[in-house]
């Protein structure tokens, strides 16, 4: 009997620590429009990644990061040189901002490279250009490329010790929406799926 006194408190107990940890959940999302939009969580939060910057854009124009994201943005580091994920990666986002744009959304494309010593701003137009006349690439010295990479907390890694010109670039493939005021809302792995990622991008432009 007494055993089964316990069991019953301790029951009890747990029930209470589990409606309390949803009650501050609740609490703690009542503030966040996007709440029923994130499908990621991260150490630190969403709030964490992003950072101020002045860049190339590849019409040879430096800009800001408020003067970049001043509409919703699917952000993406890459290189030109890139054999395969970077083109793979770079027209499904192309099409996820074609499928928004059809439904009447106002979206674009960033690319910032990781490879700024090969992507000047001419190679990157014709890079961006294969994918969508909107997509904006950017560039810059590498000091500020790689400022604006760990703001993002993107790693990337030029294995160029050998060969000067013909070599790979280690990279992190996520893409993240950026929403105006620069404020990184969500990311997406690489294996997310155009249309998945467009529904969950209307998500966040329907709350906004």
């Amino acid at each position: 009997m007494a055993d089964r006194k316990i069991l019953l408190i301790g029951a009890a107990a747990a029930i209470g620590v589990l409606a309390g940890g949803a009650l501050f959940l609740t609490q703690q999302r009542a503030g966040d429009a996007y709440a029923q939009c994130t499908g990621s969580a991260v150490a630190g939060g969403m709030d964490s990644f992003g950072t101020d910057f002045t860049l190339t854009r590849d019409d040879g124009q430096r800009v800001t990061a408020a003067e970049v994201f001043d509409k919703p943005s699917l952000l993406y580091f890459g290189y030109t040189f890139c054999p395969d994920v970077c083109p793979l990666d770079s027209a499904r986002n192309a099409e996820v901002a074609s499928i928004l744009k059809d439904e009447g959304e106002d979206i674009q494309t960033v690319f910032v490279t990781v490879d700024p010593r090969r992507d000047t701003p001419e190679v990157l137009a014709e890079y961006t250009d294969m994918f969508s006349p909107d997509m904006i690439g950017l560039t810059g010295s590498e000091e500020e490329i790689t400022a604006v990479n760990q703001g993002w907390r993107n790693y990337y890694k030029a294995h160029d010790e050998e060969d000067r010109e013909y070599y790979l670039v280690d990279h992190m493939t996520n893409t993240y929406l950026v929403m105006p005021g620069r404020k990184t809302v969500e990311y997406f792995p690489r294996d997310a799926l155009a249309e998945d990622m467009a529904e969950r991008v209307g998500c966040f432009l329907d709350a906004a």
